[in-house]
C-alpha cells in the first residue's frame, strides 16, 4: 500500500485546531467563573437579590413563590435563603472550575508533548507525527477519564440535566501500531478520530457550560427592561390617541409650534447676534480700510507747518533759510520769540508776531493729532487678524468638544485588546496573572503534584493566548511585535526555568510601549 507524505503544514492544521478549540473553552469557562466567584464573596442580601430579581421572570416568580413557602412553613429565615443562594452559586463555581482544570490539563499535556516532538515534527513529520497522534489520543482517553469522574461525583446536581450524558471520545485504530510505519488511510483515520472527539467535546462542553453560567445580560436586568416596556407602551398608546390616525391634529399641531419655536429660538438667540455682530466687525473693517487719516494728509498738514515755520523764521531773523532745514530748529527760534512777544501780550497780540506764533503752535499741534490717529489706524487694521481669530474661537471649542467625545467614544473598550487606559490596565493584569501562574507552577512542581502542576501550566498558557490576542495590533502598530511574540513563546516553554521567565516578564513590562502602565491615573 502507498504512504502517505505528511506535510509540516497538515501537522500544524491538526494541533491548532486542537489548540484554538481549547483555548476557546477556557476562554468561555473563565468568563463564567469572573461572574461567580466575586457573587459567591457578596454579602447576603446581595445573594438573595441576584437569586429573586437577576435571573428572568421564571426564577422571580419561582423565587418568590419559594421565599413565601418558606416563610408561611417555617418563618422567615434569612439564613436560610442565603444559604440556599450561596449552594446555588458555590455548585456552578465547583462544576466549572472542574471542567477548567480538567480542559487545562489536556491543553497542556499535548502542549508539552508537542514542544517534545517540536523538531523532530520539523524535520520529519512522516516519523514522527504517527507517534504523536497516538499520544494525543491518550491523551482523550485522560481526559475522558477526567470528566467522567466529574460525572460520577456530581449526580446529585441540583441542575436539571446536568449530567445527563457522559463523554465518550472516539479511539484511533491504529493507536497501538506505534513502533509500525503508518499509512494514509491510517494516518487519516486517527486524524478524523481528532476532529470528532474536538466535536463531541465541543458538544459536550457546550451543554454543560450553558447548564451552570451566568445569566444573560437580559436576565439580570429584566426588571428594568419590563419597565422600559411598559413605559414605552403607555406613551405609544397616548401618543395614538392623539395621533391623525384616531382622528386629532394634536401631534402635528404639537409638532408645528415646537418647529416654529426652535426656528424662533435660533433666529432671534443665535443667527441675529452672530450676524449682528459679523456685520458690525465687517463694516467697521471696511471703514479702516478707507482709513481714519490718511498719509496722503498728514503730509499736506507737515508740509504746511514747514511753510508756516520757514517764513516764520526768515521774518523773525531777517535772513535767508535753506529749503531743507530743520523744522525742530525753526520751531526753537518760534517759541523764544513766543516767550518774547508774552511779555506783551496784548500789544503783541494787535501789533506784534505772539497771533502768527499761536497759529503755528496750532498747527503743529494738529500735525500730532494726526500722527497719532494714523498710528492707531495702522494698529487697528494690524490687529484684523485677531478679531477673525477671536470670531473662529466657538468653531474651534465646538470642534475641540466633538474631538474629546470622539476619543472617549475611541477609548470606552475597556477590554485588553482596546486602547484606553482601561484596556492597557488589563494587559498589566494579565501580565500579573501569568507571573503568578508561573509561580505558582513551579511550586506545584518542587511539591511533587504532577496533576496540579499540569492545570497551572494550562491555565498559564490560557493566559498568555488572552495575552497574546491583546497585544498583537498593539505591538504591531509600534513595530515591537516580533520581539515581544518570541518573548510570549518562551513564557509557554515548559523546559525553560522560571527564574528566566519572570527576568522575561520583567522586562515585558518596561521595555514594551503596549504594556507600559498609563500616564495619567484612570
Amino acid at each position: 500500500m502507498c504512504r502517505v507524505r505528511i506535510e509540516s503544514s497538515r501537522v500544524y492544521d491538526v494541533l491548532e485546531d486542537i489548540m484554538g478549540h481549547i483555548f476557546i473553552h477556557l476562554h468561555n469557562i473563565q468568563d463564567n467563573l469572573q461572574f461567580w466567584q466575586p457573587l459567591i464573596e457578596a454579602s447576603n442580601a446581595r445573594k438573595l437579590y441576584f437569586m429573586i430579581f437577576e435571573r428572568g421572570p421564571h426564577a422571580f416568580l419561582g423565587g418568590t413563590a419559594q421565599v413565601l413557602r418558606q416563610s408561611i412553613v417555617d418563618g422567615w429565615s434569612m439564613q436560610h435563603q442565603s444559604q440556599f443562594a450561596s449552594a446555588y452559586i458555590s455548585e456552578r463555581i465547583v462544576i466549572l472550575s472542574n471542567l477548567r482544570c480538567a480542559i487545562a490539563t489536556f491543553l497542556a499535556e499535548v502542549y508539552m508533548e508537542v514542544d517534545r516532538w517540536g523538531e523532530q515534527l520539523v524535520e520529519d513529520p512522516e516519523k514522527s507525527f504517527p507517534p504523536l497522534l497516538a499520544v494525543i489520543d491518550c491523551l482523550f482517553s485522560n481526559l475522558e477519564a477526567s470528566i467522567g469522574h466529574l460525572h460520577a461525583i456530581r449526580q446529585n446536581s441540583s441542575v436539571e440535566g446536568s449530567y445527563s450524558f457522559p463523554l465518550v471520545f472516539e479511539k484511533s485504530p491504529k493507536v497501538n501500531q506505534e513502533g509500525s510505519q503508518w499509512t494514509d488511510c491510517e494516518i487519516s483515520d486517527a486524524i478524523n478520530a481528532v476532529y470528532k472527539n474536538l466535536e463531541k467535546l465541543d458538544s459536550y462542553l457546550s451543554v454543560m457550560v450553558s447548564k451552570h453560567q451566568k445569566p444573560s445580560k437580559l436576565s439580570q436586568h429584566w426588571i428594568r427592561h419590563t419597565c422600559g416596556v411598559v413605559g414605552l407602551s403607555f406613551c405609544s398608546s397616548w401618543l395614538l390617541r392623539h395621533s391623525r390616525l384616531m382622528g386629532s391634529p394634536d401631534i402635528d399641531n404639537w409638532i408645528r409650534e415646537a418647529k416654529d419655536s426652535t426656528i424662533s429660538f435660533f433666529n432671534d438667540h443665535v443667527e441675529q447676534p452672530l450676524l449682528s455682530i459679523r456685520d458690525e466687525l465687517f463694516d467697521t473693517f471696511r471703514k479702516r480700510h478707507k482709513g481714519v487719516m490718511e498719509v496722503e494728509e498728514v503730509q499736506l498738514t507737515a508740509s504746511s507747518l514747514h511753510r508756516m515755520l520757514l517764513a516764520f523764521s526768515e521774518q523773525t531773523k531777517g535772513q535767508k533759510f535753506p529749503e531743507h532745514a530743520s523744522d525742530q530748529e525753526m520751531l526753537e527760534i518760534v517759541m523764544d520769540r513766543y516767550e518774547q512777544e508774552l511779555m506783551h501780550p496784548i500789544q503783541n497780540l494787535l501789533k506784534g508776531e505772539l497771533a502768527h506764533a499761536l497759529l503755528i503752535q496750532v498747527q503743529k499741534l494738529k500735525l500730532d493729532i494726526e500722527t497719532a490717529m494714523l498710528e492707531l489706524d495702522q494698529i487697528l487694521k494690524a490687529n484684523e487678524i485677531n478679531f477673525a481669530i477671536l470670531a473662529a474661537l466657538p468653531a474651534f471649542f465646538l470642534s475641540l468638544l466633538l474631538l474629546m467625545l470622539l476619543r472617549a467614544w475611541f477609548k470606552r473598550d475597556t477590554r485588553a485588546e482596546g486602547r484606553g487606559r482601561i484596556a492597557r490596565r488589563q494587559r498589566r493584569l494579565l501580565l500579573v496573572e501569568v507571573e503568578k501562574g508561573i509561580a505558582q507552577y513551579q511550586t506545584y512542581v518542587n511539591q511533587g503534584l504532577e496533576k496540579e502542576s499540569q492545570c497551572m501550566f494550562g491555565l498559564v498558557l490560557h493566559c498568555l493566548d488572552r495575552l497574546f490576542q491583546a497585544v498583537e495590533g498593539h505591538a504591531k502598530a509600534t513595530g515591537e511585535w516580533q520581539w515581544l511574540r518570541q518573548d510570549i513563546i518562551d513564557l509557554g516553554k515548559p523546559r525553560l526555568q522560571t527564574d528566566y521567565k519572570l527576568m522575561v516578564l520583567s522586562r515585558m513590562e518596561r521595555v514594551y510601549e503596549c504594556l507600559l502602565p498609563s500616564l495619567r491615573r484612570q
